[in-house]
């Protein structure tokens, strides 16, 4: 039976510091050498509230087949797409696996697709995302959308890009995991806002996401070369 005590954690949540600096604030460029990572930076656009989530059917290098049906949690379900080599993903890795594990545990599904050429991009190839998700604990299936199909359906636009459903598969989130820029300190991933993972258990709780939102930014999909995305 289901007993996560969501008040509990929102309250917890909601008593954290939530003084760090917003990516998306001019100052918060500044002490940044953003020319240290080596990929163009894009943004989604803002959450399109209510948009149903599209079908999919994409399996795991090791060949498991997982469905949105399958996918989708008695709460919930976030869909995110990533990638191997991309330093804002590795940059956020770690928290997004804790931040998971404290979805799943509330009953909210969580895959991981990852879309990109990995002709160009070989680091991402599929044996490659089984050693990445061994290393990091994924504890949610690691997809790999191998026509870049899924990725057009969704519109998704970076790795990390991340949508939040309510359990009717509805869209209701669609932003940053948190505050933390890349290269933050120690302590202010210990104090971070959890923007993802209060978002996710307020929409398993009341079934509709926050109206304000930060998006996400990532390096850009890497579509395949002479596609319409490229």
């Amino acid at each position: 039976m289901f007993s996560f005590n969501f008040h509990t954690l929102l309250e917890k949540r909601k008593i954290q510091n939530r003084s760090a600096t917003s990516l998306y604030d001019k100052e918060a460029f500044d002490p940044i050498d953003l020319k240290k990572i080596p990929m163009s930076l894009a943004s989604p656009t803002i959450c399109d509230f209510n948009t149903s989530a599209t079908a999919f059917s994409l399996a795991t290098p090791t060949g498991v087949t997982h469905t949105l049906a399958s996918s989708m949690g008695e709460h919930g379900l976030l869909v995110m797409f990533i990638c191997n080599h991309c330093p804002y993903v590795v940059a956020v890795v770690e928290r997004l696996v804790e931040d998971a594990k404290a979805m799943q545990a509330a009953g909210i599904g969580v895959v991981a697709v990852m879309s990109n050429d990995v002709a160009s991009y070989p680091a991402d190839a599929p044996d490659k995302m089984v050693d990445f998700a061994q290393q990091y604990g994924f504890t949610f299936p690691y997809l790999y959308d191998e026509t870049q199909k899924v990725a057009r359906d969704y519109g998704a636009v970076c790795t990390p890009d991340f949508f939040g459903y309510n359990k009717d598969g509805k869209l209701q989130y669609r932003g940053r995991i948190d505050e933390c820029r890349p290269g933050a300190s120690a302590a202010d991933i210990a104090n971070r806002t959890p923007d993802m993972l209060d978002a996710m258990l307020q929409i398993a709780k009341t079934g509709e996401g926050p109206r304000e939102q930060v998006p996400s930014a990532g390096c850009s999909i890497k579509w395949v070369r002479n596609d319409q995305h490229s």
